[in-house]
């Protein structure tokens, strides 16, 4: 069963153990660096899988501040991954399906949440699609690997 928790420092080893292939670290990065940018507006989170740390990402509350589509109760999704061991289990697919309730209940002021995905990168795109988000036909030129879908999906009315 995969369940979604904030990343707390009993979580720091495991997910400091966390990566994701060779050709998917121009997506992602080094878990090193995802966790530099970690403050009190950028906010870490764990994929859990029957217990264990199987997948990471971080939730911006000032995304707006970075992405003019997005809005004060906009969300960023950034750094998603599930780890290179992990892979193939259905667990970022399981995780986008939880995705919604969690936000609304850890984040009840926010209405949407706003992601990047690289154009290279169709199957992480047709995952999201899949899983609720649309493609808001802009492009994010800001990436270190190129451009990159905006996507969106609204999970609360407010």
């Amino acid at each position: 069963m995969v369940t979604i928790e904030k990343m707390t420092s009993l979580h720091l080893g495991d997910v400091i153990a966390l990566g994701v292939e060779e050709d998917q670290q121009q997506f992602v990065g080094a878990i090193d660096d995802i966790l530099t940018i970690i403050n009190a507006q950028i906010r870490p989170h764990v994929i859990l899988a029957d217990d264990q740390v199987v997948g990471f990402f971080l939730i911006d509350t000032v995304y707006v501040q970075t992405n003019d589509v997005a809005t004060l109760q906009s969300l960023g999704l950034r750094k998603f991954f599930i780890d290179k061991q992990h892979q193939g289990n259905g667990y970022a697919k399981q995780t986008l399906q939880l995705l919604p309730d969690y936000l609304t209940i850890t984040y009840p002021n926010y209405t949407d949440i706003f992601l990047t995905v690289n154009c290279k990168n169709e199957m992480a795109k047709n995952l999201y699609l899949k899983s609720g988000f649309q493609d808001t036909n802009a492009l994010y030129l800001g990436g270190p690997s190129g451009p990159q879908h905006v996507m969106k999906q609204v999970y609360n009315s407010l």
